[in-house]
């Protein structure tokens, strides 16, 4: 019978705390431009002159925002405190809001429309990263100053055009990060939300205005809406809604309207995005009529954790009632159809009616494959999730760690062996996905 010991739970720790944080601390860092390096190879170079993304910089703000406040340990803000110096420095628009979804090293503008993606993993991580700041140093802190390379009012203020001597005390850096998070989530719900068949479009452009070019990524489809986007809008609404009370101990009304727009994903999600075989539809039209026929094994498992996740944050009785067997269902469906039962890791998409397999060994696939089988786990008390989490973490001590450069393979193939051609990190792998993951099963295992 498989189960879950100490061992299991020690070995998750250690591999976040000795290899998954060093490691971007070492080596993500590009400390001459101000920013987090686009591009780190196999032999962990960095590429000092590829665009950054916001997704990477917000990814690493959350990271250890959230490390930090699981060790109540201030000293991982420093990560934190540098990517959010990147943002609001590099990546804020300061002439029409949001943050632009790509900048070169000097902060240029690369790509400056505004991809709701980003804009959503932005207030994730402004989020996570106020109510850590608050937590650590402020509440032990009777005047309630910010970090000394961070003073409100400095350059790094969200608000550039104030002056040397303003009329009313400064913010706090905890209320300046998450104002900077509430307003874009009312830019989000002001330009990104589709009133009248709910949901959340791709891209507006940079001044907000809508935009024929909605790709999120190469591999994605040009269309108005996608699963993908809508999943990590409802991820980030979901931490808003948790963090908002740590910060401001009069955030009923705005957290009111944030819970609101969070149970209107939900049902999206459950309405419109999956479909009749349990598995999440991709991509979409405005009327959320379904373009292409490929399973995302990864991102099955991963909204079904999310999905409960935003569903018992929000604690309504009949939201929770709602999509309780949902969750449950699509787990089991990833499990059945997606997991690699012989060597225990989760396979990456199947399209084209079924004829196309692809069998890579994703990073990110096997992280959330532990989540989202932890979770069902939890949830159904049955052995098989259990034994799956189980297998999942076997396959990734042993083939998905680079035991000798660091951190995690970003692909392997269905043998185990490294795809080189797929970088160490970068704009889409940084310390988010399999960070998670542990800090997930930490917290809640309460080890």
């Amino acid at each position: 019978m498989a189960q879950f010991t100490q061992d299991f739970y020690q070995s998750i720790k250690d591999e976040l705390f000795t290899n998954i944080l060093p490691y971007w601390e070492k080596y993500s860092r590009d400390t001459v431009n101000r920013g987090f390096f686009g591009h780190i190879d196999n032999d962990n170079n960095c590429n000092t002159a590829c665009e950054r993304s916001i997704v990477m910089t917000s990814r690493f703000l959350w990271t250890y925002s959230a490390v930090a406040r699981y060790t109540k340990n201030a000293n991982f803000l420093e990560m934190a405190d540098f990517a959010y110096d990147v943002i609001v420095n590099k990546f804020v628009d300061t002439k029409n809001r949001g943050v632009y979804w790509s900048v070169l090293p000097d902060g240029t503008p690369k790509v400056s429309k505004k991809q709701i993606y980003g804009e959503a993993f932005c207030c994730y991580g402004l989020s996570e990263y106020a109510a850590a700041v608050k937590e650590l140093r402020e509440n032990n802190n009777t005047e309630g100053e910010a970090s000394p390379s961070l003073q409100p009012g400095s350059q790094s203020s969200t608000n550039p055009s104030a002056g040397d001597t303003p009329a009313t005390p400064p913010e706090t850096l905890s209320e300046q990060a998450m104002n900077l998070a509430l307003e874009l989530y009312n830019l989000m719900e002001t330009y990104a939300k589709d009133s009248q068949d709910g949901g959340y479009v791709e891209a507006r452009a940079i001044d907000w205005k809508p935009t024929k070019d909605m790709i999120l990524s190469p591999k994605d489809m040009n269309c108005p809406k996608s699963m993908n986007t809508n999943l990590h809008v409802m991820e980030a609404f979901t931490n808003l809604y948790r963090t908002l009370p740590v910060v401001f101990s009069d955030a009923k009304a705005i957290r009111q309207e944030v819970g609101e727009s969070l149970r209107d994903l939900i049902f999206v999600t459950k309405d419109f995005i999956l479909q009749p075989n349990a598995h999440l539809g991709m991509f979409f039209d405005m009327s959320w009529k379904l373009l292409d026929d490929e399973i995302s094994y990864g991102h099955d498992i991963e909204a079904s954790w999310l999905l409960w996740e935003a569903a018992e944050e929000l604690n309504q009785k009949d939201v929770m009632e709602a999509v309780r067997d949902t969750v449950i269902k699509v787990a089991e469906v990833a499990l059945d159809e997606g997991f690699d039962q012989t060597n225990g890791c989760m396979e990456n998409f199947l399209k084209d009616q079924g004829t196309l397999r692809d069998r890579r060994r994703v990073w990110w696939n096997q992280a959330e494959a532990m989540n989202g089988f932890y979770n069902a786990w939890e949830m159904t008390g049955q052995e098989k999730y259990q034994k799956a989490c189980i297998q999942q973490w076997n396959w990734i001590q042993n083939h998905q760690v680079d035991k000798n450069g660091g951190e995690w393979w970003n692909e392997l193939d269905q043998d185990g062996n490294p795809i080189l051609s797929e970088s160490k990190g970068g704009n889409w792998k940084t310390s988010y996905h399999n960070g998670r993951t542990c800090l997930e099963l930490l917290r809640r295992s309460g080890n």
